[in-house]
């Protein structure tokens, strides 16, 4: 049954920001993947917010509310809180636009995101441990300075600027059957939802969240849940969503799906390896809904909004890692060694004959539960795949090593 369009927000309230917004703001490719087809059995288009200048959706919503101040408010400066893409998005656009900018990060914010936040002009003061703690400092800021909020997410311009992807995707796919999008605050799912209901009345809109902080999803059934935790997702890492999104949530989204911190962990790598793109914990979170649940989404076209590319590097290069443990690419064995000339040598050159490759070894002497004449050896290797790693362990073995496997991922002997 189509939905009347709610008096808080319109179609044509986002079409004029698209106008707004036009030219300073990239207008994102949506393109088909058929590597996320093969693994999800759906038809799958993804929406390429990470090539946004500063590799977020949410210029959209700031640039679109900056347009909107008054010369005196833009006199006295903004102010926002941010886990780092919004502070971004408000920092480059007051910056371009000549305006002073305040941005409040939480203290876990990852330091790309707080670097690349000065690099655009904007003073960054870190407080708290969560964009709720944050947000409890810039109120204080604001009021003794007088500043003008920039909400990331409760605010109908900036609301309406993230509605803007909407736009995009259904011009260049009108015969999408779903939208997945990442929700934290609700400011972008609510815009998208509004524009997508009001262009086709059929679609369906589903929000992800962090198992860790499921408070759209909570307040979507009316049922308190507890938040909390350190989320690899922290960009949706909201305790409490806004006023005017959970209106237009639970007016206009059909569902909000639940993810594990593994789940996003997996689909940021599956981004990485299988896209060639990089995907931060909340970007990643559509897909990772989709790979969860993918019975829900099967033999529909699907179009997911890979929201956001702001992920620190060595984090991602660890979940790069983590997964070829987990495939068994990269194997942790300890070898129980008598402490005798050439035994290194030995055991190194069993491995290479069979196309192993040692990455890292450690040899240890002072472990109590070995005997005093012998050590322990700890090697990580690269292998080709689960089976030639049993070759290599077994191998090993035959020559009277005892081997143990540390870590195998999932690796059954």
């Amino acid at each position: 049954m189509p939905k009347v369009a709610s008096p808080l927000l319109t179609l044509s309230n986002i079409e004029e920001a698209a106008n707004n917004i036009k030219g300073a703001v990239i207008s994102t490719p949506l393109l088909p993947a058929a590597q996320l087809d093969a693994i999800t059995g759906a038809s799958v288009f993804v929406k390429y917010e990470n090539m946004q200048a500063t590799n977020a959706f949410k210029e959209r919503g700031a640039l679109n509310k900056l347009l909107h101040l008054t010369e005196e408010e833009k006199s006295r400066g903004v102010i926002a809180m941010s886990a780092g893409n919004h502070a971004q998005a408000v920092a480059l656009h007051a910056q371009r636009l000549g305006i002073p900018a305040l941005i409040v990060m939480p203290n876990g914010t990852p330091y790309v995101k707080v670097e690349a936040t000065k690099a655009y002009g904007a003073k960054v003061v870190l407080a708290g441990e969560t964009v709720d703690d944050a947000k409890k400092e810039a109120d204080r800021l604001s009021e003794e300075h007088g500043y003008i909020w920039v909400h990331p997410f409760d605010d109908l311009q900036v609301i309406a600027g993230q509605g803007t992807i909407a736009l995009e995707m259904l011009k260049d796919q009108p015969d999408l059957d779903t939208l997945i999008v990442p929700v934290g605050g609700g400011g972008m799912i609510s815009g998208i939802a509004v524009a997508a209901k009001a262009i086709n009345p059929d679609i369906e809109i589903i929000g992800v969240e962090s198992e860790l902080y499921p408070s759209m999803y909570a307040a979507l059934r009316d049922e308190p849940m507890e938040c909390g935790g350190n989320s690899l997702a922290e960009g949706i890492a909201v305790k409490v969503p806004g006023t005017y999104t959970q209106q237009l949530v639970k007016e206009y989204v059909d569902d909000i799906l639940l993810v594990s911190e593994s789940q996003i962990e997996e689909a940021i790598n599956i981004f990485l390896t299988r896209l060639k793109t990089v995907a931060e914990g909340a970007g990643a979170a559509g897909l990772a809904a989709m790979c969860a649940h993918p019975e829900r989404f099967k033999g529909k076209k699907v179009g997911l909004v890979l929201c956001g590319g702001n992920i620190n590097p060595r984090l991602l290069a660890s979940i790069a890692l983590r997964q070829l443990v987990r495939l068994g690419n990269i194997i942790h064995i300890r070898c129980n060694i008598p402490d005798r000339p050439g035994i290194l040598g030995e055991i190194s050159t069993t491995i290479g004959q069979l196309g192993g490759n040692i990455l890292e070894v450690s040899h240890h002497r002072l472990f109590l539960d070995v005997s005093v004449k012998g050590a322990t050896l700890d090697v990580a290797i690269e292998t080709r795949d689960n089976q030639h790693a049993k070759e290599i362990i077994a191998a090993l073995e035959a020559g009277d090593i005892h081997v143990t496997l540390l870590s195998s991922g999932e690796m059954r002997f």
